[in-house]
């Protein structure tokens, strides 16, 4: 037990609690505990009758049962791994940064569920955390069934995809997917990589609570640099002031293919499965990070 206790104390702070949440929540309708009718969310009892715990509960709640019960360990298995890369790694000592995602993306869900009838929704939150890592870590190269390798950008709607082919539920994939794409392209790629203004920023209430540990970032994936404007790529792409040298390297170009990324660490070890009689979500997912190919003698 101590082994256990040694583990879960190491994983950090706010993927702890998200996970241990969602343990606790499909244990306690499980067990009867709670009628699991108060844990999803059904729009006519959160809007008419304001029980507004069931954004909350249907985020953390899954039926776990004879048919569902090893997709519900492969999705704590996806928040387990890419949650505490993105907060061990693009979001390191950045704890309210980490958080107004995870907050942003939850509400696009809520709405979304309200909209669509949808009770579950543990299975987007995931997967849309899931699409921020893979675009921040969208050159890693991947392996898929049958040694296909491609480029980590391209996992989520590879998975989604595969869940389509054998006859799964692709509703839950996709939300997740669009959602992780709306809070990438809104925070990192139209301010930083196309020059665009920034429609999101982290509430300051946010920092008072949790202050930032320290600075840089380190680990799996950092957020893409910002663009230069176009007076400053005039003045020689510095980014200064008059009279500043016009070789400052206050700014740095990323390519016009994408958001530039510093070189990352490459020891990704994970591999993922599930079943193809599981319909709701991911199924028979199995990928390891593949080393680059050899350089050519010189």
């Amino acid at each position: 037990m101590s082994d256990i206790g040694d583990w879960f104390k190491s994983v950090p702070f706010i993927t702890r609690y998200w996970f241990a949440g969602s343990i606790a929540v499909p244990l306690i309708g499980k067990l009867g505990l709670i009628s699991p009718m108060y844990l999803v969310l059904w729009p006519e009892y959160f809007l008419r009758k304001f029980q507004i715990w069931r954004p909350v509960t249907s985020t953390l709640y899954f039926p776990v049962g004879p048919g569902t019960g090893f997709l519900y360990l492969v999705n704590l298995y996806f928040l387990y791994q890419y949650s505490t890369r993105l907060e061990t790694g693009a979001f390191d000592g950045r704890p309210a940064d980490f958080v107004f995602m995870l907050i942003f993306n939850w509400l696009c869900i809520v709405i979304t569920g309200l909209m669509m009838d949808m009770q579950l929704l543990m299975i987007p939150l995931i997967m849309s955390v899931l699409y921020v890592w893979a675009q921040l870590n969208r050159d890693m190269i991947v392996s898929f069934w049958f040694g296909t390798r491609f480029k980590a950008c391209y996992l989520p709607w590879v998975i989604l995809g595969f869940n389509y082919i054998i006859g799964g539920s692709v509703v839950n994939e996709l939300i997740g997917n669009l959602v992780g794409h709306l809070y990438f392209f809104l925070m990192f790629k139209y301010p930083m990589d196309l020059g665009g203004r920034s429609f999101l920023s982290t509430p300051e209430f946010l920092y008072r609570f949790l202050p930032n540990r320290r600075g840089g970032v380190s680990g799996f994936g950092v957020p893409p640099s910002r663009r230069a404007a176009p007076q400053e790529q005039q003045r020689g792409g510095g980014g200064g002031r008059k009279g500043e040298r016009k070789n400052s390297p206050s700014v740095i170009h990323p390519s016009s293919s994408g958001p530039s990324f510093p070189p990352r660490t490459r020891s990704l070890h994970c591999q993922e499965r599930a079943t193809p009689q599981l319909r709701p979500s991911v199924a028979s997912v199995l990928f390891v990070a593949a080393p680059p190919p050899p350089l050519p003698p010189a």
